[in-house]
């Protein structure tokens, strides 16, 4: 582990998120709920090692082991996990999550082959859905909701409303960058106005610490910035690379992961080529050019 370490808030006596700083690339935040009898687990870790001290700190508080597991979507660090609660947990997420998240396969050993993943296998859903389903946990109700294409084409929200919870997966970044590369810029103005709508008092992020819903405010401005950038540069013929490296970032530039502009104005170019929302951008030159203005180097792997 790194020299912060992982940490689980009790945010309601039947809630729980688990929090790893410092939330930047690969360590991601999971959570669960449960009625002392069924335990609902929100995504596991990146590796064999981050996702059994997750199991530990589930065990520690004394619920049950999950029966339910719901992704937020398929990127490795939120689903590499899987397998370590599986078949005892039902896996459950939304349709195309399920199929990106077997399409990908072992995606982040291609990005970060030095980082130790351990015994990592790749685990699609049992249970899909394509807009919104509940999930019964003893007399709570989560509702796992389809935000449409946002952070990627496959997220899924988990609304707690009996503790006006919610684990917004990686829609929110608390401190970091917002990164929609493989979702939709757009889209992720929907999502954000739709989780505001359910009138959440307690948000938990996909990365960072748990926070409440002003951080719609500072995901919105952010994809709006990007949004100005990408019209101007885009009408100018610049490259995503090039509209990047001459960007004043202003308020952004304190942000970690601040070169996720450049794989978001990727995004944002091809929706204002008119591509479909998820579609028509490569990821690869996306994180190549993410490493570039990186300094020349692939972001470093912090699980």
């Amino acid at each position: 582990m790194t020299a912060a370490e992982p940490y689980t808030v009790e945010l309601a006596s039947d809630v729980y998120a688990y929090v790893q700083p410092d939330g930047g690339w690969c360590l991601n935040n999971s959570g669960f709920v449960s009625d002392g009898t069924t335990t609902l687990l929100v995504d596991t870790a990146a590796t064999e090692r981050r996702t059994r001290a997750l199991g530990a700190a589930l065990d520690a508080t004394g619920v049950p082991a999950p029966r339910f597991l719901v992704n937020t979507h398929h990127h490795g660090d939120h689903t590499y996990g899987n397998g370590f609660f599986t078949p005892a947990a039902t896996l459950v997420s939304h349709s195309a999550c399920r199929r990106e998240a077997l399409a990908s396969g072992q995606h982040l050993h291609l990005l970060w082959p030095q980082t130790d993943f351990g015994d990592i296998g790749i685990q699609g859903a049992d249970l899909t859905y394509d807009d919104r389903m509940t999930v019964h946990v003893g007399d709570i109700e989560a509702q796992v909701i389809h935000p449409g294409v946002s952070h990627t084409v496959g997220d899924s929200l988990v609304w707690l409303p009996h503790r006006r919870i919610l684990f917004a997966g990686d829609l929110v970044f608390e401190g970091g960058t917002p990164f929609f590369l493989m979702g939709s810029l757009s889209g992720s103005l929907r999502a954000l106005a739709l989780m505001r709508e359910l009138g959440a008092e307690t948000v938990v992020p996909g990365h960072g610490p748990v926070t409440d819903p002003s951080a719609f405010d500072r995901a919105e401005r952010y994809t709006r910035f990007v949004a100005e950038i990408a019209e101007k540069s885009h009408a100018a013929g610049l490259t995503p690379l090039e509209a990047a490296r001459t960007t004043d970032l202003g308020e952004y530039a304190a942000l970690p992961e601040s070169e996720r502009l450049v794989a978001n104005l990727h995004r944002a170019y091809a929706e204002l080529d008119g591509l479909p929302e998820g579609e028509g951008v490569d990821p690869f030159a996306g994180f190549m050019d993410m490493a570039t203005i990186n300094g020349g180097e692939m972001m470093t792997c912090h699980a």
